[in-house]
């Protein structure tokens, strides 16, 4: 009875989580390999997740891939990598993961405090 209660609000900060992970490893990667010849950057693109995860149809998909058609920079030596859109995706992702954990805190916090019956 209770895994019906908590389950879902626990999994999807689970999921939220692990995505800004996910995240933050691709952006890290990106920028090690910034001057490596032919490295196409990866990213994810949290708009096309919650879609998938929500069962529709996925519209980000195409902007996504528009997005990185547009951020294939003309380089020389064939790299996709725009320093200025991973530090940017780095801090947007900071961004978010301070706001999962403050979630989770809550949530957690609030479970406490039904548990102790609001002393």
């Amino acid at each position: 009875m209770l895994d019906n209660l908590f389950h879902p609000n626990l999994n999807n900060l689970t999921r939220a989580l692990q995505r800004t992970r996910d995240r933050q490893g691709m952006l890290m990667a990106n920028l090690a390999n910034v001057n490596t010849p032919g490295y196409k950057r990866q990213d994810i693109d949290f708009a096309i997740e919650l879609e998938r995860a929500e069962g529709r149809p996925s519209v980000g998909a195409t902007r996504m891939q528009e997005r990185l058609a547009r951020s294939t920079a003309n380089r020389v030596d064939g790299s996709t990598v725009d320093l200025e859109v991973e530090v940017f995706g780095l801090a947007e992702t900071e961004l978010r993961y301070r706001t999962l954990t403050e979630m989770t805190t809550r949530y957690f916090s609030g479970l406490k405090n039904v548990i102790r019956e609001g002393r």
